[in-house]
This record gives structure tokens, C-alpha cells and sequence, in this order.
């Protein structure tokens, strides 16, 4: 755990490994459903750029599958062929033009994959209207109306491993600095880790060593191709907000186990392995999760969900709950959130040249 300075604020810089930040304003990864055969367009291009522009100091791009039946939707990004590469590049150059630390999300959608976009409903999708077979740790449907899912052998796991690592290797080659491994939110491999949704008796289903072991070899294998100077990161749901499920304090044994693998930062959101978690909703509702991890396992923590005002996030950095804030909504609603709360917490942050006249 590095950064410059004892008592950082929201402003401060901080370097991970080889990589310094220029404040502590990630974007977290969202899907934009606006991919072409897994394919970044322009419109990625002007999203995620806008964001570089407006001050943030990480920029991560989507959830990018690793395979084409892991992407959620028909329209979203993946990092599964080379042709994938030069879009992907083309957005990690001006990122980094801009002062932000371009960073890539690596996903496989799992049993919650094939959907409709949001704004079509985002119902699971016929294999006539483009959906697909979907796989997962067992063979029980996310929801009534989604399909069953095919259960992965262990030949079929190490495929997907592998998937994973060729994906962080394409990563490299567009330019990305960080890699995060998505193990949260029901896919796949929080599949594998929630009792719920893991109902295995070899050796990936039972014990904790057994749930955790798809995900531990997926960051064995991403890590292992990242250069040491270049950060890991790996978003967990913290808990599964349901009895029985998966528990904070199975993530903090998680966290432990990532750090010896050479993981540098936990994104700490939660639920999305079940349909009617009951979750409680509020401003920072998910901030006690990053604190507890960062505390127990001295790891390098990133704070998301319902981060809105400047306030609220520099308190998150100034009293050490997390190292970085991540914002995702705010920054749709605002994609020069950190110029405006540098103004407002009167912490310096530098405008790009072709916007001082209106500072």
C-alpha cells in the first residue's frame, strides 16, 4: 500500500506498483450495450474519453468478455480475437493522452449471460433472436424465466482460465495498465464462490478452498502475464446479502488469499448473485465492506456505490475506509464530476488546456 501522503485527501496522488494515479476518482466499468460483434466504437470512444477530459484519474472500460457467450448482452465488449484489439487501443492512447490511467475489466458473464440490452427489457434472449447457451458453476438457473445453465467440467474451467489469460494478454497489447478481474455480480466467477449458485462436489464446489480455487487460477493466470510493474485488481461482491450465501467475512479470507497471489487492490461492491437480495440502499452502502477489508488485510481497497457527492467521497479517502472511490452514475450525470468537486472541496486538480477559459 503506497501513496504520497500520510493524510491523503480525494486529491492525492497514489501509486500502485509502477503506476501513479492523479487523484483517487476511478470510473467504475459500465456497460455501454453499444459494442459491434464485441467490437469498441466511437461511442465508447467519446464516453470514455470524456471522462479522461473531466479529471478522473483511473479510466476502466466496460465489462469486456473474455469468450463471445460470456458477454451479457449481444452488445457488449470482448477482448476474445484480435480484431478486438485496435478499437480498444485507439480509446487506452487518448485516455492516457489525457492524464488518466487507462484500465480494462475482464468478464465472463456466466449464467446471467445472452440478455436484451437494458432499454429492450433485458430479458434472457431466444437463440433465435441472438441468445446463446449459457454455462456456470451448477446447473440452476439465475432466475425462473432464465435459462439452465450448462455446468462447466474442469476440463471446460481451464479453457475459460485460459480465455482469461489471452484476454489480459490483448489487454496489454491496446494499452490498458490495469487489469481487473470481475468476480462479482452473479457472474461466473462469483458463481463459483456463492454456496447459492455453487453446488459442485468436485474440486470447485464445497469447501471455501474449493469455491475460491476457479477465481484464484483466473488471477494466477492474468497475473502472470501482467508485467510486475502493472497492477491487478479484482472486484468481489462482499456479500450476497442473503442467508446461506456468500458472507463478508468469506471475502476477507478471499482478499487474503488474492493479496498473496499478487492482487493490489479490492473493488468492493456486493449482491447480483440472486434476483431478491434484500439490500440496503443508501449513500455509501457499501463503504463498510472496503474499510473492513482494507483494515484486516492491509490491502489496497476501491469504495463503490451511491458515491454522489464531494463531500461524501473525500470523507471515504480522508478516514482511510478506501484508497480509491469509484464512481459510476454520478459520472454519467456528470462527466466532469472531479473538476467540479475539486472547486467545490477547494483542492487543486489541473483542467485540460483547452478548458481554462472556463475555470
Amino acid at each position: 500500500m503506497s501513496s504520497s501522503s500520510a493524510a491523503p485527501n480525494l486529491f492525492s496522488p497514489l501509486t500502485i506498483r509502477g503506476i501513479t494515479l492523479r487523484n483517487r476518482i476511478a470510473v467504475s466499468p459500465m456497460c455501454q450495450y453499444s459494442s459491434e460483434d464485441g467490437k469498441a466504437t466511437d461511442w465508447h470512444l467519446v464516453h470514455l474519453g470524456s471522462r479522461a477530459v473531466g479529471g478522473a484519474a483511473l479510466v476502466m472500460v466496460e465489462a469486456t468478455a473474455v469468450e463471445a457467450r460470456g458477454r451479457i448482452s449481444p452488445e457488449d465488449m470482448g477482448l476474445w480475437n484480435d480484431e478486438q484489439i485496435a478499437p480498444l487501443e485507439r480509446i487506452a492512447n487518448f485516455l492516457s493522452q489525457q492524464g488518466a490511467v487507462p484500465a480494462m475489466q475482464l468478464a465472463h458473464a456466466g449464467r446471467k449471460a445472452g440478455t436484451a440490452k437494458p432499454w429492450s427489457g433485458g430479458k434472457p434472449l431466444d437463440k433465435h433472436d441472438g441468445g446463446w447457451d449459457v454455462i456456470g458453476a451448477s446447473a440452476l438457473a439465475f432466475a425462473p424465466d432464465y435459462p439452465v445453465p450448462h455446468e462447466l467440467t474442469e476440463n471446460e474451467i481451464t479453457k475459460v482460465v485460459e480465455s482469461f489469460r489471452e484476454a489480459t494478454k490483448r489487454a496489454l497489447a491496446c494499452g490498458f495498465k490495469i487489469i481487473e478481474i470481475h468476480s462479482a455480480h452473479g457472474y461466473l466467477l462469483h458463481s463459483f464462490l456463492s454456496p447459492l449458485s455453487n453446488q459442485r462436489t468436485d474440486k470447485y464446489g464445497g469447501s471455501f478452498a474449493n469455491r475460491i480455487r476457479f477465481l484464484t487460477e483466473v488471477v494466477e493466470a492474468s497475473r502472470n502475464e501482467m508485467p510486475e510493474s502493472l497492477p491487478v485488481f479484482v472486484r468481489i461482491s462482499s456479500t450476497d446479502w442473503v442467508h446461506g450465501g456468500w458472507t463478508i467475512d468469506e471475502a476477507v479470507e478471499l482478499a487474503k488469499e488474492l493479496s498473496q497471489l499478487g492482487v493490489d487492490l479490492i473493488d468492493c461492491s456486493s449482491g447480483g448473485n440472486v434476483p431478491h437480495a434484500n439490500i440496503p440502499l443508501a449513500p455509501g452502502y457499501q463503504v463498510p465492506f472496503a474499510e473492513q477489508i482494507r483494515k484486516q488485510v492491509k490491502i489496497l481497497t476501491g469504495a463503490v456505490g451511491m458515491i454522489t457527492s464531494p463531500e461524501h467521497a473525500n470523507q471515504i479517502i480522508q478516514s482511510q475506509k478506501a484508497d480509491i472511490v469509484l464512481l459510476a452514475r454520478q459520472l454519467l450525470r456528470d462527466p466532469y464530476w472531479p473538476l467540479h468537486a475539486a472547486k467545490e472541496l477547494n483542492l487543486p486538480i489541473t483542467w485540460p488546456a483547452q478548458y481554462l477559459r472556463a475555470q
